[in-house]
């Protein structure tokens, strides 16, 4: 990797994204999208205003709660906006020019939509043109390289075959690498047992996965009796990787024939339209953060109460902006993910690069819930942080939290469930166990902890039924 956004410096690279920036808001973004258009008038500000990416702080800020009308955050030039922006461009046009309008059609036609899942809230479609097409491709073909694949590598894709971000992220991964790509469409498509046939039958070198469903793919073809030998790649999205999954996924691979395989995870949201990955840690160091593109996009981190930038290597949340997106455009964009160290722009200490990384844990807002546990009512728990203590826990080998209402009655207390899956069959250690972790990491411990089969974790998490599988179940009836 030679370009710029790989190596150069962060002046550099700033003097880049800048360029960049100035050229989408003045052509595309503000004169092409009804909110944007909106919202620099509304608020005073000429996009001749905005000369770098310092200046976006004068911009407000975008939300999933500006999304009402979807289409608003499409770039649809009218012929006015045309005719003022583009008139050498629309002389070609109307002087019969096929290229010219060819050119402008692939540019500027969706043809292809993704929607966010809707679990929050109304799924928002996000519609991509064949530039927007190309990009994810080439975001894939960065992901394969810095994951170190060869394109001689055969790719088993198991994400659910659906209008996502992180189904179509590994399709193009596939074209953009030029290389064997099989998407299975997961467990919603063949279940589980028709996944680990093909596995069985492709012997491939890269599975791509959600880490929930491919533990329970990886822990049902172990028991069947499956030797996956030529795995070298596990490439994980859609879900957090807490350490504790993956010393799970590299112990049941071991067990499967293949001990040094690599685990890499992604970072990617519907909003973004690409994502983003770590690299291949050498021998066996940790992770070294999420690489990002400065050539698509501009990450900034923000306090979330008071919306202030914070310090590169500050915990903050994570706000992006498009560079060069078309179709469905967001500025400033709120994702509602919290980075546990921030952003650095030094070299990656594995593949040398100088663009941005990502670095630590990424959390949701949604993952810190209140609780009225007895004496702790209004108490705010991290659940980002029970997710790692219970992955890190010796023994434990599926696991659900379900959050109720004491007797189902709304003013009542709540009360914490672990549903639970033993490695070795010793229940009564194992629930101590999960008490001590509780203790020591909270103010609370669970009200009741429960076991269950293999198969019956599977029904509880939806394994092969949802989208995303489900580690956190809020039960709790709305007052």
């Amino acid at each position: 990797m030679t370009a710029w956004w790989a190596t150069a410096s962060p002046e550099n690279q700033q003097t880049h994204q800048d360029a960049l920036l100035k050229r989408f808001l003045r052509t595309r973004a503000v004169p092409f999208t009804k909110f944007y258009g909106k919202m620099f008038s509304e608020n005073g500000i000429d996009p001749r205003d905005i000369r770098s990416t310092d200046d976006l702080v004068k911009l407000p800020f975008t939300s999933k709660a500006d999304f009402a009308n979807p289409r608003d955050f499409v770039i649809i030039p009218d012929e006015a906006a045309v005719k003022k922006e583009w008139r050498t461009l629309l002389r070609a046009l109307t002087s019969g020019s096929s290229a010219t309008k060819d050119a402008l059609e692939r540019e500027l036609r969706p043809i292809l939509l993704t929607s966010t899942t809707g679990r929050s809230a109304e799924p928002v479609p996000f519609l991509y043109t064949s530039h927007d097409i190309a990009r994810l491709e080439e975001g894939g073909r960065r992901l394969m390289q810095l994951c170190q694949s060869d394109p001689a590598f055969k790719h088993v894709n198991t994400f659910p075959f659906a209008p996502h971000l992180a189904f179509w992220q590994a399709h193009y991964a596939g074209t953009g690498h030029n290389t064997f790509m099989l998407s299975t469409g997961g467990g919603k498509t063949i279940g589980t047992e028709g996944n680990i046939r093909i596995i069985n039958k492709i012997d491939p070198d890269a599975i791509i996965a959600m880490p929930t469903f491919l533990y329970h793919l990886l822990q049902e073809g172990n028991e069947a009796g499956s030797q996956w030998k030529n795995l070298k790649r596990l490439v994980l999205g859609g879900e957090k990787v807490p350490a504790g999954m993956r010393r799970k996924l590299k112990e049941l691979c071991a067990q499967m024939g293949s001990p040094d395989v690599a685990i890499m995870s992604t970072y990617g949201f519907t909003e973004a339209k690409l994502s983003f990955t770590e690299c291949l840690p050498t021998n066996g160091d940790q992770p070294s953060g999420f690489h990002v593109y400065p050539d698509m996009c501009f990450i900034e981190i923000i306090d979330p109460e008071s919306g202030d930038r914070v310090p590169d290597g500050t915990t903050g949340e994570i706000v992006l902006t498009h560079l060069d997106s078309r179709g469905t455009i967001v500025l400033r964009y709120r994702t509602g993910d919290l980075i546990e160290k921030g952003i650095t722009r030094e070299p990656c200490p594995h593949c040398g690069l100088t663009c941005p990384r990502l670095l630590g844990k990424i959390s949701r807002v949604s993952d810190f819930k209140n609780l009225a546990i007895d004496k702790l009512k209004g108490t705010l728990v991290d659940f980002n942080k029970l997710e790692n203590i219970l992955d890190d826990t010796e023994g434990l080998g599926a696991w659900q939290v379900e959050l109720k209402k004491r007797n189902d009655d709304p003013l009542e207390s709540d009360i914490v469930l672990v549903h639970a899956v033993t490695m070795k069959g010793d229940e009564e250690t194992l629930r101590e166990a999960i008490h001590n972790r509780f203790t020591e990491s909270t103010e609370f411990s669970p009200n009741e902890i429960l076991f269950h089969t293999w198969d019956e974790m599977r029904k509880l998490q939806g394994v092969g039924k949802e989208l995303k599988e489900q580690k956190v179940k809020d039960n709790r009836p709305k007052s």
